[in-house]
């Protein structure tokens, strides 16, 4: 009797094998953009190696709600994963902020150099607090977008600006600096641009212009002031069930899209740039010496917030340091 109970699990087992996972992941990218289209041809190159044991499934145009909710919904096992911002998971790994610190770099070769030394010790970290990713793609830096000229620190005093939901760090930068800060999920900006809920977002181009951000602005202000970058998060605890084989294939296809994404999406941001700037969208320069005014003001900001807590002071440091070394090597390399 205990043999044929036991042929009987096994028999199970291997049904439940056969017939494979499906991953539902949600993200805010709108369906028909070519990241979507590349999303979907990396799903397609799992299933057929995998000989269709793993099964992506995409939910585009964020119709699965806001981050917070689609959080939710892995917890509750209706989705098993999301495209995601830093900020979407700060509380359960506060320390992929660090990057997106206000006004912390000063350019794309910066921040490049310093994730050539962090990248996998970040990685790691959110594959500790429960999600499985496949590297980081940027989308370049956050520009001011507004409807009226921002110059100066004044400018923007009285001014409704966005904060992404769950993005403490931005929230009290902004208070640091005596702003409003208005949050709200992603999906709800560009009725809040519409009524006029807020006046000013800062976001990267591409995202910007893909959307339709850009529709409801007059104005771009170019400073480097948030790196910003995605991923894809799963549930480890779902991942961890799928055969070893077949996860070692999903990596692998992944982290390549991811790369690719990575290189691609800096070229898509300098583009869109300036796409807006021919669709008639002003440029605006930010005073150089009110810009270091506001630099020395968010340092101190973001040291108080590692000291309470916010994230780890010691990866901030690090992250400080390697600036540092790449400001001192480029001094050295151009004398």
């Amino acid at each position: 009797m205990k043999k044929i109970a036991l042929l009987f699990l096994i028999f199970i087992l291997n049904i439940s094998s056969a017939s494979g996972i499906t991953l539902k992941i949600a993200t805010a990218t709108p369906e028909g953009t070519q990241w979507m289209n590349d999303m979907r041809a990396s799903a397609k190159e799992i299933y057929d190696k995998t000989q269709g044991r793993v099964n992506i499934k995409y939910y585009g145009g964020g119709i699965k709600g806001s981050d917070s909710k689609v959080l939710s919904q892995i917890r509750i096992k209706q989705l098993q994963g999301g495209a995601f911002t830093p900020t979407s998971l700060a509380a359960q790994y506060p320390n992929l902020n660090i990057y997106g610190m206000p006004l912390v770099f000063n350019s794309e070769q910066e921040a490049t150099y310093v994730r050539s030394k962090m990248d996998l010790i970040l990685q790691k970290g959110l594959e500790d607090s429960g999600f499985v990713n496949f590297g980081f793609a940027t989308s370049g830096f956050a520009n001011i977008m507004s409807s009226e000229p921002v110059k100066t620190l004044e400018d923007l005093k009285g001014k409704r600006v966005w904060v992404p939901e769950g993005d403490i760090m931005s929230y009290k930068s902004m208070e640091a600096l005596s702003l409003n800060p208005v949050t709200l999920p992603i999906t709800d900006v560009l009725t809040g641009l519409q009524t006029g809920l807020i006046d000013i977002v800062t976001i990267p181009t591409i995202v910007g212009l893909v959307l339709q951000w850009h529709t409801k602005v007059k104005y771009i202000t170019p400073v480097p002031l948030i790196y910003t970058f995605g991923y894809m998060a799963i549930d480890k605890k779902v991942f961890d069930k799928i055969d070893i084989k077949d996860q070692v294939i999903i990596r692998e296809v992944m982290n390549r899209t991811y790369d690719k994404f990575d290189e691609l999406n800096l070229i898509d941001n300098e583009n869109a740039y300036a796409a807006l700037i021919r669709s008639g969208i002003q440029e605006i320069r930010f005073d150089e010496i009110e810009l270091n005014k506001v630099r020395e003001l968010l340092l101190k900001s973001n040291l108080k917030l590692g000291s309470a807590g916010g994230f780890s002071l010691e990866l901030y440091k690090e992250m400080l340091s390697h600036i540092a070394e790449f400001r001192d090597n480029k001094i050295i390399n151009s004398e």
